[in-house]
């Protein structure tokens, strides 16, 4: 912990220490990360002190405690945001991952909106990608992603078709970027020409907009995407307890 800012306080500086580690993937998804006394061990800090750099972990939602098992890295579950804002099923009811496909994925210089959500400097080079989200061949989302080039050179060789319907996954098998959490913002707006067409919508329609951006442990900025739906499709559920 030598190298971080010695001003804040040591449990502080356990737990960003750990959340780089897990960054760098030295325990991935999925995995449990060493005891508290391990850790103790290791770094020389009481075990209270690993606790509560693990306490802040978990409240983050980088970390999962289980008990009698020790404590692992929890996977994003992403798909519930969809669940929130869209009706995505099938004709029995059934709750369905959409189906993906890629439009388009192009190298370009980052415009001030994308470089600014990216943290980025204008002109740096990204990737944009444009998708279509779909039920039973029904469109429901149009998508447009950026993502910055340097950390996602690796999609720029595989063939569109093998990306799947989940980006994620992707994105961690094939650039080593995990997405541990997001913020998101709704807006609505008249359909613009391209989206209507993609969407089978009359030009003029209502659309419902989530913008995303998509950190990784360390809250850095890896994915900007803007969502767009159907007003008449979209719902919002929230779990007020």
């Amino acid at each position: 912990m030598t190298s971080l800012d010695d001003r804040l306080p040591r449990y502080q500086r356990l737990r960003d220490d750990l959340a780089a580690r897990i960054n760098r993937q030295e325990w991935r998804p999925g995995e449990s990360i060493p005891s508290e006394a391990e850790l103790s061990a290791t770094y020389g800090v009481a075990v209270g002190t690993v606790r509560k750099a693990i306490d802040q972990l978990v409240a983050d939602g980088v970390v999962e405690r289980h008990q009698g098992r020790g404590t692992y890295v929890r996977r994003a579950r992403f798909n519930s945001s969809l669940f929130r804002f869209f009706r995505f099923q099938s004709e029995s009811g059934e709750r369905r991952v959409p189906e993906s496909r890629i439009l388009r994925r192009e190298n370009i210089a980052a415009p001030s909106a994308v470089a600014s959500a990216l943290r980025l400097r204008e002109g740096d080079p990204v990737i944009s990608l444009s998708r279509l989200r779909l039920i039973g061949g029904v469109p429901l989302l149009a998508e447009e992603i950026w993502l910055e080039r340097s950390r996602f050179e690796a999609l720029l060789t595989i063939d569109t078709s093998e990306f799947g319907d989940l980006l994620y996954p992707l994105y961690e098998e094939r650039c080593e970027q995990v997405v541990v959490s997001a913020e998101e913002t709704l807006t609505v707006e008249i359909a613009p020409p391209l989206q209507a067409r993609l969407l089978g919508l009359e030009p003029g329609s209502p659309l419902v907009v989530i913008e995303r951006v998509a950190f990784d442990l360390e809250r850095r900025p890896i994915e900007w995407r803007r969502s767009r739906g159907p007003a008449d499709r979209f719902r919002y559920h929230v779990d007020i307890r």
